[in-house]
């Protein structure tokens, strides 16, 4: 879209909104038309078409912030008619004579330097053209290529100590025949005859100069007279290729790995979009994650967890002994430092070890008996404040 349709388009009109609506608001009513006019709903319908096209250009300007702060402010500058061109004089209050140049030192020749020598005409053809100095336009070029998404499940072991893995994807790629810039072998794209290979053209209104992208090559500024026969002209195909795809140590479940320029390529020779690889970590039959700490539960007998015992447990290097204390109470957590997951500055997390007092559901005669004997010496356990309670429903 042109300068010009930002000057000459209510955008917020065209999606029923007041200016002063929130992001959220816009988003909600631009779903709500996109849907009422979709030409997948109403096949046939030019009226619908249109419609849809004109709530998606409103919402690419009024959904982006930056583009919606762009917008307001050169709506307020153009339609308040403050830099409106007139005869010196004509209209103005008290016949005080009045034109635009004077402002930016146009009125004696010679443009004003502050705003690089070139005066008003200049200035907002530099703002049209999104900046550069001199008012020139630059090139859009050809179009970055879109990012793609996939997913890869990794053993947990290998999450935890980083493995490379081959990746294959069916995805587009670029055309192997014309190697990216959708012209026929023997031929190469030539200048667009339109803006001369700039990407960009130029109109002049009165004091204003427009800037936007070429409408005969799409902003490219090179056409293809002679489309590759495979992929048509686009540069690119669908294809199968097989990436080499590095996990780093300590990769978590849900993390996203970020291939740059390894997604689908920019039509004709654009710059590739990204490769993004979604981890999904199967679960160890043992161990457990929290950050950068492993967790290991462990089951430990009545007489260990009464008389105390060291315990052999394992790790994902080896083995480790554990000292378990006398008197130790089901659930207590034990910590293996060092034995966890490598952090990226070289550092480990710990191994945590949950201890889990397992209660016989059945016993013999010869171990009841010892029990009953050691619990006859055995203090009660400190139950008065429930006793207390208890007390009280007697």
């Amino acid at each position: 879209m042109s300068s010009k349709d930002w000057i000459e388009k209510d955008y917020y009109a065209a999606l029923g909104v007041e200016k002063s609506a929130s992001s959220d608001e816009i988003k909600k009513a631009y779903r709500k038309l996109a849907r009422e006019s979709h030409p997948d709903h109403n096949p046939g319908d030019t009226g619908a078409e249109e419609r849809f096209k004109t709530v998606s250009e409103a919402y690419a300007v009024l959904g982006d912030e930056k583009k919606r702060r762009e917008y307001d402010e050169m709506r307020s500058l153009f339609g308040s008619g403050a830099f409106r061109r007139s005869a010196r004089g004509a209209g103005q209050p008290g016949g005080v004579p009045f034109d635009v140049s004077d402002l930016f030192g146009g009125g004696a020749g010679g443009g004003d330097t502050r705003f690089g020598g070139g005066g008003f005409t200049d200035l907002f053809s530099s703002i049209f053209s999104g900046g550069g100095g001199g008012g020139a336009a630059r090139a859009r070029g050809p179009a970055r290529g879109r990012d793609v998404e996939t997913e890869v499940a990794l053993d947990f072991e290998d999450a935890v100590r980083g493995v490379t893995l081959p990746l294959t994807l069916r995805a587009p790629g670029v055309c192997d025949t014309c190697h990216g810039n959708g012209a026929k072998p023997g031929t190469q794209p030539v200048a667009c005859p339109v803006c001369h290979g700039a990407g960009v053209t130029t109109r002049n209104q009165g004091s204003f100069s427009f800037s936007e992208p070429c409408r005969n090559c799409q902003g490219v500024g090179t056409i293809v007279e002679e489309k590759c026969p495979e992929c048509h002209g686009t540069g690119g195909v669908t294809k199968t290729r097989t990436l080499n795809v590095r996990f780093p140590a300590g990769v978590a479940d849900g993390q996203r790995i970020r291939l740059a320029g390894r997604g689908e390529p920019g039509e004709r020779g654009g710059s590739a979009g990204d490769l993004f690889v979604q981890v999904k970590v199967r679960p160890d039959e043992l161990f457990g994650r929290t950050g950068d700490d492993l967790t290991l539960n462990v089951p430990i007998t009545y007489a260990e967890a009464v008389l105390g015992t060291d315990l052999r447990v394992p790790t994902l290097d080896g083995t480790v002994t554990l000292r378990v204390p006398p008197g130790t109470p089901s659930g207590r957590v034990l910590r293996a430092r060092g034995k966890g997951v490598v952090r990226k500055d070289g550092r480990a997390g710990d191994l945590l070890v949950t201890l889990d007092v397992v209660v016989p559901a059945k016993v013999s005669d010869e171990a009841r008996a010892a029990l009953e004997t050691f619990a006859e010496q055995t203090p009660p356990a400190a139950r008065e404040h429930l006793d207390a309670r208890v007390r009280r429903f007697s």
